[in-house]
């Protein structure tokens, strides 16, 4: 009988990879204990908003690609972190989510990818504002490891990231790095 392994999830930011302070919580139970929690969208909805309030710096909320952004848009001043599920590689409507986080909504917490993140979706992934991973791809790992995040070097689409240089045309972008 062969045995099956979970791959290991690293967290990764463009900085490298580092340890995760955050743990995922199924409810506001969590909140009781010490430590920083991403909770599921309902159990961050159903929180006292004075609890909110005054646990912000360790209240995260995990939102599924179904889930509405905009149940949260009046509450993102309560928020740390912004966890942003990708179940399946054709489910792209995170991407959405995250950009709409950083241009429309201004959110200045941290919006992490969850899930199937893999090689080629994370240069767009920083381009829309995310800015922390947790990585279980093994291709992606040994990638990230070498320091290697890939991507083309030349866009025709604004993003929620600004881009540092290159020319001045809306429409064109130079990648930064």
């Amino acid at each position: 009988m062969t045995e099956t392994t979970t791959p290991e999830t690293r967290l990764w930011t463009p900085e490298g990879f580092r340890e995760d302070e955050w743990a995922h919580a199924e409810s506001a139970d969590a909140l009781s204990g010490n430590g920083r929690f991403i909770l599921p969208l309902q159990a961050f909805l159903d929180l006292d908003p004075e609890v909110r309030r005054s646990a912000k710096e360790r209240l995260g909320v995990v939102l599924q690609p179904g889930d509405q952004l905009e149940k949260i848009a009046d509450l993102l001043d309560q928020l740390s972190l912004v966890a942003l599920v990708f179940p399946a590689f054709s489910d792209g409507r995170s991407f959405s989510k995250a950009e709409l986080l950083r241009s429309r909504y201004h959110f200045e917490g941290a919006v992490r990818a969850t899930g199937q993140v893999l090689v080629d979706p994370l240069p767009h992934m920083l381009r829309l504002g995310f800015d922390e991973f947790e990585i279980s791809n093994p291709v992606l790992l040994k990638r990230l490891e070498e320091g290697r995040t890939g991507g083309l070097g030349l866009y025709y689409q604004p993003t929620a990231v600004p881009e540092s240089k290159g020319p001045k045309y809306s429409w064109r972008r130079v990648r930064s790095n």
